[in-house]
């Protein structure tokens, strides 16, 4: 069991529900995920629609906890004003924060995020930040209140694996709060590849979503995300320049 503010989760994979091409689809990949956590753009929640069978009617919310995002805002008052509208539809107190001014690289503006993540938590939000991989930033965060550090392996929605992956190790190194690896991520083998340096969960969308099989990518995750956390509280082994056989090498054929 892991702890992010004042709820245990026993998955350390959240998953998103963006770029599905159905909701049926999507609630089978949630299912084999073993995901606990799903979150949900706010834009995109439409609870009064009559007759609508929307996003937030496919989500047992009986099973899944929900992480309201403010994905599609590009300044620190769009981004409050979403954060304050979910709390009022009555969905929690959580946010992940997305402030993203730049429409091409989707790159989070660190200073707008630290601005709004200071407000929201003084508002009383359980503020999960989703940030470029920077440790300074990720520290700073943390000593405002923040309740997760959420840096980027590389571009949203780019597949391109992990490029950041020493500085997320400086994060890690230094986190007292969870760290979630959120992000471009491509593979199941980039996701153990986080866990197994320490992170605390990682976050997928797009990699399953967009998948040919979306509901085996989702497995594959799941299983990625386990064996790298299993593999981190295992410990490798040391790395060696030279060779040392694994066998032991008393009694082989020509050896007194």
């Amino acid at each position: 069991m892991i702890k992010i503010a004042d709820k245990e989760f026993s998955s350390r994979l959240m998953v998103g529900t963006g770029k599905f091409s159905d909701f049926e689809t999507m609630k089978q990949a949630h299912k084999a995920s073993g995901a606990e956590i799903v979150t949900v753009a706010i834009r995109r929640v439409d609870m009064k629609a009559q007759g609508h069978v929307g996003l937030m009617e496919n989500i047992d919310l009986n099973k899944y906890w929900i992480l309201p995002n403010t994905a599609g805002c590009q300044t620190v008052e769009e981004a409050l004003r979403v954060a304050r509208l979910s709390r009022a539809m009555g969905i929690n107190n959580w946010i992940k924060l997305e402030v993203i001014p730049d429409p091409k690289y989707l790159m989070p503006d660190p200073i707008a995020t630290f601005e709004a993540a200071k407000i929201l938590v003084e508002e009383g939000f359980t503020v999960l930040p989703y940030i470029n991989a920077d440790p300074i930033l990720a520290k700073r965060l943390e000593e405002i209140g923040c309740a997760t550090v959420m840096p980027l392996a590389s571009p949203i929605g780019t597949g391109l694996g992990v490029k950041t992956m020493e500085n997320i190790k400086i994060i890690i190194e230094q986190a007292s709060i969870p760290v979630v690896v959120d992000a471009g991520i491509g593979v199941p083998s980039d996701a153990s590849s986080v866990m197994e340096q320490g992170a605390d969960f990682c976050l997928i969308n797009t990699a399953i979503a967009m998948a040919n099989d979306p509901v085996k990518m989702a497995e594959a995750f799941k299983l990625g995300v386990r064996a790298g956390r299993l593999s981190y509280e295992a410990g490798r082994i040391p790395k060696k320049v030279i060779a040392q056989a694994s066998s032991p090498t008393c009694g082989i054929v020509g050896k007194n």
